[in-house]
């Protein structure tokens, strides 16, 4: 026994199949089977305003409306050129942006290297307060700060057994090795 009640024929003309499982074109708005729902097999004549590609920017992935006749490549690229929040040119980016105060130095670094003693931002080799010539050298100074002037000490002396007076009044012997 027939169900005649269930399901629907197919629209293309040639096909006409009985299909339990129709799909509707979302175009021109006529049921169609499985082999014949694409636009191109029923030869939809509203295909065109569906089948419409619209261009996405690569940068911000925004959907660019376009005028029929012109050409997405253009105006995609005038996009990225005047109104792209991404736009690399006009979003250049400095990494290196903490400028050495030393007199004389051009170099510039990623993160700030302030100095305990002067405050002052230098780059890796002007680090040390003997490197920048420090104004505020009274200042106590770190582990690391008498760490550099113990080898500077040691470089001016030159001699393997010379005796270093550090400046809290301990004696130290200071040996290269």
């Amino acid at each position: 026994m027939e169900l005649p009640g269930l399901g629907r024929h197919c629209s293309e003309r040639a096909c006409r199949q009985l299909d339990f499982l129709p799909l509707k074109c979302d175009a021109c708005g006529e049921v169609f089977c499985k082999d014949h729902i694409r636009y191109d097999d029923h030869k939809c004549s509203s295909a065109y305003k569906k089948n419409v590609q619209v261009p996405v920017c690569p940068l911000c992935n925004a959907p660019i409306p376009i005028q029929k006749g012109e050409i997405p490549d253009i105006v995609v690229g005038a996009h990225m050129d005047k109104s792209c929040k991404y736009n690399p040119a006009q979003q250049k980016q400095r990494i290196f942006t903490n400028k050495c105060l030393k007199p004389g130095c051009r170099r510039k670094e990623m993160m700030k290297v302030v100095c305990e003693q002067c405050g002052g931002n230098f780059c890796i080799k002007h680090r040390h307060p003997l490197d920048h010539d420090c104004k505020a050298s009274s200042h106590s100074t770190s582990k690391a700060g008498y760490a550099a002037l113990m080898r500077a000490s040691q470089t001016a002396f030159k001699s393997t057994g010379a005796i270093g007076v550090p400046s809290n009044g301990s004696l130290q012997h200071n040996r290269c090795r």
